[in-house]
């Protein structure tokens, strides 16, 4: 019986950063080996993939496409190689498949198939901005996005100061970057003045930017977030 290949979920930087800097040894060798791929923009795995391997035969390469408008029922067809015994590589937008990623998708039908899956290490903002953000590492929680009405976002600003204090528990989320500036507001308008809030932007990039305050500091702060990829956490 031929074996099965493994299902690789292989990390790739927070933005333009040198890849070798913040990326192991195994994501390289993974990636030189590999020639089949899920990923969730073929233009921007393309040239990560390039940037890790320049020699590597780009037309050689076979690449499906994991977004949003992937239907579940395309899946398995994506997974076939493996059960053929050829090795397949997940690459995510940005980070690691499969954390706030379609890639999670696949790797649900690998499970179901019996798949190997092979987690390698790479940068995740949610575990970085936890571990500088001085909050409780042991109890947290990501929301992925707030409401964009005003009025529900507020709302849900406060449900989830309640949570972190009822629970001690650090709350993230995330926004459009282009809405930043507008969501940091809103938090800092909204939260008592002594819940503490760490804003951590451009994680890993040379403009990296991460500090936590309350939410009465914040407002003597000034800072532009404006198209910057940031995560907020607060914790009362």
């Amino acid at each position: 019986m031929q074996p099965q290949g493994n299902l690789y979920l292989i990390p790739c930087t927070l933005g333009e950063t040198a890849p070798l800097e913040v990326l192991p040894f195994l994501v390289k060798k993974a990636i030189e080996e590999i020639d089949i791929y899920i990923v969730e923009n073929e233009k921007n795995a393309r040239r990560f993939i390039k940037t890790i391997c320049p020699k590597k035969s780009q037309p050689d390469l076979n690449i499906s496409l994991i977004n949003k408008y992937t239907e579940d029922s395309e899946i398995p067809d994506m997974l076939l190689p493996c059960l053929e015994g050829q090795d397949i590589g997940v690459i995510s937008d940005a980070g690691c498949p499969g954390i706030a990623d379609p890639g999670a998708a696949v790797v649900e039908q690998a499970h179901l198939k019996g798949i190997k899956v092979v987690p390698l290490v790479g940068p995740s903002s949610i575990l970085l901005a936890m571990m500088a953000s001085g909050f409780n590492g042991q109890n947290f929680s990501f929301n992925g996005y707030l409401p964009i009405d005003k009025r529900e976002r507020r709302m849900e600003i406060k449900r989830l100061e309640r949570l972190s204090e009822e629970q001690n528990q650090s709350q993230l989320f995330i926004e459009t970057p282009y809405r930043n500036n507008q969501m940091l507001e809103s938090i800092i308008s909204t939260l008592q003045p002594q819940s503490k809030l760490c804003v951590a932007c451009d994680i890993t990039l040379a403009t990296e930017y991460i500090k936590t305050l309350t939410a009465n500091e914040w407002k003597k702060t000034k800072v532009d977030l404006h198209k910057r990829p940031t995560l907020f956490i607060i914790q009362k």
